[in-house]
């Protein structure tokens, strides 16, 4: 240990020593040039900025780094330019690695319903380990934004609603892109995203504003990000919004009293795609020239796309506007990482043609794909037909019934924020190919479309149909388009899209037994489904082996064990709804009080499917709560609770123990629960386990009315269950 500590420290001094000597030798124009960031002009996210000679910019030197250029032909023929440059400065190649590379992943939500943390980290190391492999540097990602309005087409690539999750999650991620350290070839640069409180968007709408207390930004939306950076994380992106009227790219609060300043942030902060030119029309800079003042004197290091730092940065600090000081600051920490990547030592230690090959389709990396899939799937229903629950399916199905617009899909199965290749339509398995592929000609497998996605066309109910009366079992397969959520995929009618429920509800008026698969990036509506429907599972996007990790859940090969991060509403009315919300003074005991309480008169308060909320095959029963000590100390305390689990229904199966909090009396307002842990644990049919959680007194922290963070004495209670409407309840003390 003491060994690796020196060997770090020497590591930093070098680096230290080198960038500085370097530093020294640039010229104003060198250093401007090095915060300046160009798209490869494809795979754009925003308008793309015209340009001169791109090429030429690169040998002189004026280009820090590159995103969405991607391959070791590609990168390396451009690091050939950057290395013609007077100081021979390499450049950093970014790119969306949002949910795998070459071999996709489930969506970062569907992730996060897993609630597996090494599978979490996994995914985000085998994805370093494809992009590192295809000349990449740096991913744009996690993106760890608390997101509690489903409205918001971003919600999909993001860990949910609750912080402590969040928080969780972010720290896997992070670990899995970063590897085992900045310079290994396997590892790239994170990047935390969107700092901060973008997912709180007014109305669930992109790029919307913001509007919330300091003591909420803390609390709820800040943590995520503290905990990414205490992991190590490389880089930070700036967020769209404006914070109290202060545009993110702009907000010194954040950027130099938060980020750079209490959390001692030592990477670099890039500004989202034209972010410090968009705080013109935010009506917060003046022209770009003011733009480009503010982004730098608030903290951001490198401008993705605007220009704004190339075409007046020399100017403002030849007129004294911005201090030399804050230049050599943002160059030293871009710089910094580029030596910690190795890229001085060899400017194409990336650019390995082999490895590249390697990585073309990686069958382990595959498999994996394979059974991280079926761990995000959710199953939210599994009534008892003929006498026992409809899932899972067995041989005594001799016929099956495939129905719906995504049976057959393949790309789409990639959802949005994939990396697209030209082979994609034939590497990707279609839930129709999983499913046929599983059932090993037991069964007759039957199919029809039934309807387009986002159309009125009921031309194809009739087909449907009569399919569905020649089955045992009808698996219908419903949901959104894989672009109607991601990034500017906001949408107000968040139901099921085009005539697809009612194709839906004529098979079941068929009285053949249904299954219904929801494909989504985000919650969906579906309350017909959700009362009629006898078996459902929630599939979102799973990638590159979708229908087989479907498959393996439909017949049993993997019983379910997912878990909802977000609370799924009933209808819009009640968005943003979540489960850690505070209390009113009139608040109602339950969804039928109605009288002059915190109600709606015509909808229940509580969500469709409660946050933590999933099924299995089987059944857990937990119980005999019991707490070390009924006192914690408020200064370094801690207690421990237990709870036994048994598994006793007749599968195998996982399970997600989940403890929360409630603090009953503060000097603010707390939320009427709060997660503070889970476990998820494996049992075999009949067997039982304890589980214990240590809960210490700084888990107890909040952030008091003067943006404090405090304990305070008082009195909690605490509930252990598979879901936020865990009711096994204890009580104790801090003080």
């Amino acid at each position: 240990m003491l060994l690796s500590l020196f060997a770090t420290a020497c590591f930093a001094q070098k680096a230290e020593k080198f960038v500085n000597e370097l530093l020294s030798k640039m010229t104003l124009d060198e250093k401007i040039g090095q915060l300046n960031q160009y798209n490869g002009d494809w795979g754009a996210t925003g308008k793309i900025t015209p340009d001169g000679d791109k090429e030429t910019q690169i040998k002189n030197g004026m280009v820090g780094s590159m995103l969405n250029v991607m391959g070791v032909d590609k990168t390396r023929k451009l690091q050939e330019l950057a290395l013609q440059s007077r100081l021979h400065i390499p450049l950093i190649f970014g790119q969306d690695v949002i949910h795998g590379f070459r071999t996709t992943f489930p969506i970062p939500l569907a992730e996060t319903a897993s609630w597996d943390l090494g599978l979490m980290e996994k995914s985000a190391r085998i994805a370093a380990t494809e992009a590192a492999a295809y000349g990449i540097h740096w991913t744009f990602a996690p993106m760890i934004d608390i997101s509690r309005d489903p409205r918001w087409g971003r919600v999909m690539e993001g860990a949910g609603e609750d912080t402590y999750l969040g928080s969780e999650v972010a720290v896997a991620r992070v670990k899995g892109f970063q590897g085992n350290g900045l310079g290994n070839i396997d590892a790239v640069m994170a990047c935390g995203k969107h700092f901060a409180a973008y997912g709180a968007a007014v109305g669930g709408r992109d790029y919307n504003s913001v509007d919330m207390s300091y003591r909420q930004l803390n609390e709820t939306y800040l943590p995520p990000f503290k905990a990414a950076v205490d992991a190590g994380l490389a880089t930070m992106m700036n967020s769209f919004n404006d914070i109290n009227g202060v545009p993110a790219t702009g907000n010194s609060y954040i950027l130099r009293d938060k980020l750079k300043g209490e959390w001692n942030f030592k990477g670099f902060v890039v500004s989202d795609w034209g972010s410090i030119g968009e705080m013109v029309p935010h009506g917060f800079a003046q022209d770009r020239k003011d733009a480009a003042l503010k982004a730098m004197i608030a903290g951001s290091d490198m401008d993705m796309e605007s220009r704004c730092y190339r075409d007046y940065l020399k100017q403002l600090v030849n007129e004294g506007k911005v201090p030399m000081a804050l230049i050599d600051d943002a160059v030293k920490r871009i710089l910094m990482t580029k030596y910690e990547l190795g890229l001085f030592d060899d400017p194409f230690r990336f650019c390995n043609e082999a490895r590249e090959k390697a990585q073309e389709n990686n069958l382990g990396h595959r498999k994996f794909a394979r059974e991280i899939g079926a761990k995000s799937i959710v199953l939210l229903k599994n009534n008892a037909v003929n006498g026992q629950n409809l899932l899972p399916l067995s041989s005594q199905h001799k016929s099956i019934a495939l129905i719906g617009p995504f049976m057959k899909a393949t790309v789409a199965n990639h959802g949005f924020w994939s990396i697209a290749f030209p082979d994609d339509s034939a590497r990707i398995v279609s839930q129709y190919d999983g499913i046929k592929h599983c059932t090993k000609n037991h069964s007759t497998i039957l199919y029809a479309k039934g309807c387009n996605i986002n159309d009125n066309d009921r031309s194809g109910f009739a087909e449907a149909l009569e399919t569905a009366k020649k089955a045992d079992v009808v698996v219908v397969s419903l949901g959104e388009a894989h672009d109607m959520s991601g990034e500017a995929k906001s949408r107000s009618n968040i139901h099921l899209p085009g005539v697809q429920e009612e194709l839906l509800k004529e098979i079941c008026a068929s009285g053949k037994p249904v299954v219904l698969l929801i494909n989504a990036g985000r919650p969906l509506v579906f309350d017909w489904a959700a009362d009629n429907v006898p078996a459902i599972l929630y599939t979102w996007w799973l990638g590159t082996e979708a229908g087989n990790s479907i498959a393996d859940v439909l017949f049993g090969d993997y019983n379910p064990s997912g878990k909802l991060p977000m609370s799924f509403p009933r209808t819009e009315g009640q968005i943003p709804i979540y489960y850690n919300h505070y209390n009113t003074g009139r608040p109602a005991k339950d969804d039928e009080d109605k009288n002059y309480v915190s109600a709606y008169i015509d909808l229940s308060n509580s969500p469709k499917y409660p946050f933590g909320y999933g099924l299995s095959y089987t059944s857990f029963d937990i119980a005999n709560l019991r707490l070390s000590s009924s006192k914690m100390a408020l200064n370094g305390g801690k207690i421990e609770a237990s709870v036994e689990v048994k598994n006793s229904g007749n599968y195998d199966g996982e399970e997600v123990v989940q403890l929360y909090i409630r603090d009953l009396v503060g000097s603010v307002v707390r939320p009427v629960k709060e997660l503070k842990g889970f476990k998820k644990i494996f049992l075999k049919k009949g067997e039982t386990t304890t589980i214990t959680f240590s809960l210490t007194s700084d888990d107890l922290k909040f952030y008091n009315n003067d943006v404090q963070f405090v304990n305070e004495a008082g009195e909690y209670d605490l509930f252990v269950g598979n879901s936020s409407n865990a009711t096994l309840k204890g009580h104790f003390s801090l003080e």
